[in-house]
Parts: structure tokens; sequence; C-alpha cells
């Protein structure tokens, strides 16, 4: 048989695909820009003719009809990041939640959680029968060698990507074909805040250096400071649109990569059509799965380095929360750990926690003298070498406890210094600094911050007066 004849064979309507799925089956399906969305409506539609069904995903650009309260008993979600329309789904119970490195998902599918169906979005095949896994290799790809039934969302939109992104259409159980613009992540102006963090990362990064940057405003907010350097390279687990014009200005050309050179190496990709339309048949840029891309051992591969990854929370001897707010689940560990690491025993590597100073529109800080009751500690204070807000780089490697406390005080806000302060005393048994630079942190470039400070206890004594009022 024909590529041709094998490929029409196994094509069917999505409502013909999905009853292979049995009672009490693990079904893993893509995520991000690659997540069969016409597959898990048919899902969705018919979900009464499911019993127990385990949907395993990452994270999801769209909703989790999975958690809606009818679905009890039909499906259940365990997801593998934490997102926007399943976050209150996990603290509730409603969700189940695994955590893992990002590099060792792959493993925890096949080994561990052993699902029986994979169901993922593909390019359209190619004249010899291929079709491509575009912007989501990640685990994805991975999944289709093992699980028993896989099938797969033929779609128009999807990019054709190079590198380990590819399978024959004999692989395959069934094929639905459904065309549909992919879900995007568009870019967001950058604030002042971002700027000044991108500006304080970018003076960290050098001619000739390995990025791996991530999506979000920081991520961009570094690109857009990166037009005067010189031969860079990417290797990351994702980036968004902040690349693309760099890329194709020249500016990152991967020239002197020691793995892949002249090509940039991505596991996924989440940015709008301008990013799609880049790495469609782009032969400079290879998707290849998660456990090769995220293991530190390769990222190490690459001399000079440089990760660049936010968080939520910095305590003062430098331990990163990332993923948890308290008791409830955020995001995930998602690649954090596996580039700090990967950059950290690359030659000449350099690893960057970059965050703004505060949270909640300035009404707390992020930098604390400890980390929130019941917050899991994302990356351990032993792996973290730079600290980055707008107010600076705090460098922590090599440093002693006070020393640490003493650069990430620095860098926090200035209307939190002096808490900051009183809670390093409190620990140490000293002063953290002498007077002048006592004074410089907490008084003279404070001015502002105090004002502020103080017009919002004003708003909470006029706001608390009225409500006083009103009850009387």
């Amino acid at each position: 048989m024909t590529w041709r004849q094998i490929y029409n064979s196994k094509l069917v309507t999505a409502e013909e695909a999905i009853k292979a799925i049995r009672p009490d089956d693990k079904v893993v399906v893509g995520f991000g820009c690659g997540e069969p969305f016409a597959i898990e409506q048919a899902m969705i539609d018919n979900y009464q003719d499911f019993k127990n069904v385990q949907i395993i995903n990452m994270l999801t650009l769209g909703d989790s009809p999975w958690v809606r309260p009818e679905m009890q008993g039909h499906f259940v979600l365990n997801c593998l990041f934490a997102s926007q329309s399943n976050r209150k789904a996990i603290s509730t119970g409603a969700c189940e939640f695994t955590t893992s490195h990002f590099y060792e998902i792959p493993e925890i599918i096949k080994s561990y959680i052993c699902p029986r169906i994979s169901i993922v979005m593909v390019s359209p095949p190619d004249e010899h029968g291929y079709v491509s896994f575009g912007t989501t290799v990640d685990y994805t790809k991975g999944t289709t060698d093992y699980c028993e039934v896989v099938i797969a969302q033929v779609n128009k939109y999807m990019p054709r990507t190079f590198g380990n992104s590819i399978k024959h259409v004999r692989d395959f159980t069934y094929f639905v074909e459904a065309d549909a613009p992919l879900p995007e992540v568009k870019s967001v102006e950058i604030t002042d805040t971002e700027m000044k963090i991108g500006e304080y990362c970018a003076s960290l990064i050098k001619d000739g250096d390995c990025l791996q940057l991530g999506i979000g405003g920081i991520p961009n907010a570094v690109c857009a400071q990166l037009w005067d350097k010189k031969n860079l390279g990417i290797h990351s687990e994702l980036v968004g649109d902040g690349v693309v014009d760099l890329l194709e200005a020249g500016v990152i050309n991967n020239k002197y990569k020691q793995t892949h050179r002249g090509r940039t190496v991505l596991g996924a990709a989440f940015g709008s059509g301008k990013l799609n339309r880049y790495i469609n048949n782009n032969p400079a840029v290879e998707l290849h799965p998660i456990d090769y891309v995220n293991n530190p051992i390769e990222i190490a591969k690459n001399d000079n380095m440089v990760s660049i990854n936010s968080c939520l929370q910095v305590d003062l001897l430098g331990q990163v929360v990332s993923d948890t707010v308290g008791l409830n689940q955020y995001s995930a560990v998602g690649g954090q750990v596996d580039f700090v690491r990967g950059a950290t025993m690359s030659r000449g590597g350099r690893s960057i926690i970059a965050m703004p100073s505060t949270a909640k529109k300035g009404l707390i800080s992020r930098i604390v003298p400890l980390i929130t009751e019941g917050s899991a500690v994302t990356t351990p204070r032993n792996d973290v070498n730079y600290v980055v807000t707008e107010y600076g780089i705090a460098q922590l490697k090599g440093k002693s406890l006070k020393d640490r406390a003493r650069e990430l005080i620095r860098v926090s806000h200035p209307k939190f210094r002096h808490h900051l302060i009183v809670e390093f005393r409190k620990r140490f048994n000293e002063e953290p600094f002498d007077r002048n630079e006592f004074k410089e942190l907490i008084f003279e470039d404070n001015v502002e911050a105090l004002q502020e400070t103080r017009a919002h206890i004003r708003e909470n004594v006029k706001s608390h007066m009225h409500i006083n009022n009103n009850d009387k």
C-alpha cells in the first residue's frame, strides 16, 4: 500500500475515533499550541459515553472542560502544569496534579502513569507520508511510540518543523482532519519594570552566549535589550514571538554552539502566527523531545549557557518558589531546575532568576524573610546564582547566608527593605549594613516609596472610617 492508501484507510471522524476509548482508560493529550481541541470536543460532547477516563495534559491555553461538575464519573483531569482554567479545581480536589521536572515528564508518563491512548495534533502528511508535530514535540511525540492507540488531529495550520519532529502515517491508528487556527500566545506591551529587569539581565549576557528564555513579559524585555549583542544561540524548552526579529536579523545565529551549531533548538513554540510562520519549514529551527532538550547534561554541552527564569517568591536564603502560592498550585516546576542546573554545569554558564520586586500591584514583596507557609521550594538555594529585579542584580553563588540576605535586600523594593532588615537582625543577631549604606537603602533613595506607603495607610484608614460610619 502507498502512504496515501494507508492514510485514507485510517481517516475517520472524531466521533468514530474516540470509540477506541474504554472505561478506566488513561488518555494523554497534546498541550499548548498543539492541543487537539477538535477531538477533545467530541469527547466532551459525548461525555456520558465514557466512564472513569483519566486525561493527562500539561499547560492548556484553552478551557479545562474535564473539571466541570457534570464530568464527575466520566472524566478526571491529571494535569502536569496548572493553568488558569484548572487551578481552582486542583485546590478543591476536583483535579489531580502530578509534579515533576520537565525533562523527566516523558519517562513519568511512560513508566508511571502508563496511558493506553495518545491524542495529538499534527500537520498534513508531506509527499513521503510524514506528518510533523510542529509546535509541540515536547512529551507529545514520545507517547506515540508506545501507546496502544494513537489518534491524530490533522490540522493544516500546524507548521512543519525540522529536528526529531516527524512520524510516518503508518505509525498512527486514526486520523481526524480538523482545520482550525492554533491558539496563540501573543506578546503584550512590556512594562517599565519588565524593561528595567530586561536591561539588568542583558548586562549579564555576552556575545556568543547560548540562551534559554521562555515566554512572557520579562523574556520579551530581555530580547528587546539584545540588539547590541552578537552571535547568540538558543537552546530552550520553549520560546515566544520575542526571538523572531533577533533571529531574522542574525543577532541570534547559533554560530558558536557546541551542539546543533547553526540551529535553534526547542521543545515547543508558544507564540502567535508570527512565530509559527518563522518555524514553518525552517531548517535552521529544530524541535526535539523534552527529555533531550531539557536534560541538564545536554544543556551543559553548550558553553556559556545562560538560563533566564522567573518566580513568585525568594526568601533571604535564596530559596526560590515558582509554582505554588501557599497550599495552592499556581503553575508547575516546568524546566526551571533543568536549565538552572544545566547552565551551572556549562562551561562559562550562568543562571538568572528574574522577577519584579513586588506583587499584587506593589502591596507585597516577592523577597521575603520566610517563604509562605505551605509553598514548595522550586529551585533550592544551592542552585541559585543571580537574582534580578528592577532594582539590580543579586549574585548569590558562593556567598554566606548573611551575604546572600544582604544582596537580596539591596534588590528588594525600597518600601520593604526596613522590614527585611529587621528580620535580618532577628535571624543573624547583627546589623546587615553600615550606617551610610543603611541610610542610602532606607532613606535617601526612598522618599517616593515612603510617600506611597503613607498614602496606602491613609487610604486604608479612610476606608475603615467610612465602613464604621456606615455601620452607625
